[in-house]
């Protein structure tokens, strides 16, 4: 791998960057809506409780991400959906400024990576991509 053409780099590391949290938000998901990974915390969860409306955000907004489908708006109501856990799930807990101290980095990081991929785009590696350079490419109606 070489570093001479960080320009070329980004954009690719941009589509890992938000395939790999994706896939990690889905996680998060599936295991508050479909038992798996099981965490107990999470045996009887309600579908239309808080936990449960977070579980849909996260499974249905991360399978958009990890695809790139949607990407900037799926990944800017991920950020507020993680900013809002952070602050109602662990801040609460106390040391607001200090989240190792209330298990809240996870949800720090995924609020920030998922606005920086709102403000970035998916990257090259994506459905939104595919469907930008179709559009580019396509003939339009008033030259036909």
């Amino acid at each position: 791998m070489s570093f001479r053409n960080p320009e070329r780099l980004a954009p690719r590391v941009l589509s890992v960057l938000r395939i790999v949290s994706a896939f990690l938000l889905i996680q998060h998901g599936s295991a508050k809506l479909l038992g798996f990974p099981r965490v107990a915390f999470f045996d009887n969860l309600q579908i239309f409780s808080l936990l449960g409306v977070a579980g849909i955000l996260e499974l249905v907004g991360g399978v958009l991400l990890l695809i790139g489908l949607f990407t900037r708006p799926t990944a800017f109501v991920l950020s507020g959906l993680l900013a809002f856990a952070y602050f109602l799930g662990h801040a609460t807990k106390g040391f607001v400024l200090v989240p190792f101290l209330n298990q809240g980095e996870a949800a720090v990081l995924f609020s920030f990576v998922f606005l920086y991929i709102a403000a970035a785009g998916a990257g090259p590696w994506s459905v939104d991509a595919l469907r930008a350079r179709g559009s580019a490419t396509a003939p339009s109606p008033a030259a036909a």
